[in-house]
């Protein structure tokens, strides 16, 4: 993988997702200095008001799976493993390169998966001066989907009750599948 060639790539997809109308861009390469090389881009483009979600602390998590393979984008070959952060590492790691996409320019950062990883939602949230969401990922929402389709949960207070453990842990901000039907039932 050509990291600064990469990294050059991204910033020009920033621009033209700008361009077109994005208030904010989330890249999820974990790509080192991505975060610096969009910042870069937006602000030599024109757009120095866009704003950067960063997928800052993204675990290579087996969570990701029914999105894959909706998307069919399984990994071809190895794994993602090696840009994508190691589940059994610590908080230490996620603050570090939380800090490290701050201190380039992100405006706001992300946790990805949430459900298992709300200790260090709640560490980022605690140290970041920016704002920190969550992304409750497509294993998370069809773990709760199935579980409710066989009966063995009522889904709407468990969903309630997830989305309230995620703002306990300090998120901002919540991603998640289930943003239409909570939009039905907070109506």
């Amino acid at each position: 993988m050509d990291n600064d060639a990469t990294v050059a790539r991204l910033g020009e997809q920033a621009v033209v997702h700008a361009r077109c109308g994005a208030d904010i861009v989330a890249p999820s390469g974990m790509m080192d200095n991505m975060v610096a090389g969009i910042r870069v881009a937006l602000d030599a483009g024109g757009f120095p008001d866009a704003g950067i979600l960063s997928y800052a602390v993204k675990y290579a998590s087996s969570f990701y799976g029914p999105f894959r393979d909706a998307a069919e984008s399984p990994p071809q070959f190895g794994d993602r493993k090696a840009y994508q952060m190691d589940f059994r590492w610590g908080v230490k790691e996620a603050l570090r390169e939380a800090e490290m996409d701050v201190a380039q320019g992100a405006d706001m950062v992300m946790v990805k998966p949430g459900i298992a990883y709300l200790d260090i939602l709640r560490a980022v949230s605690e140290r970041i001066e920016v704002p920190t969401a969550v992304y409750q990922v497509s294993g998370e929402y069809a773990m709760l989907k199935a579980a409710a389709a066989n009966g063995w949960i009522d889904e709407k207070p468990v969903v309630l009750e997830t989305m309230h453990a995620f703002k306990r842990a300090g998120a901002s901000l919540i991603l998640t599948y289930y943003a239409g039907q909570l939009a039905e039932w907070l109506a």
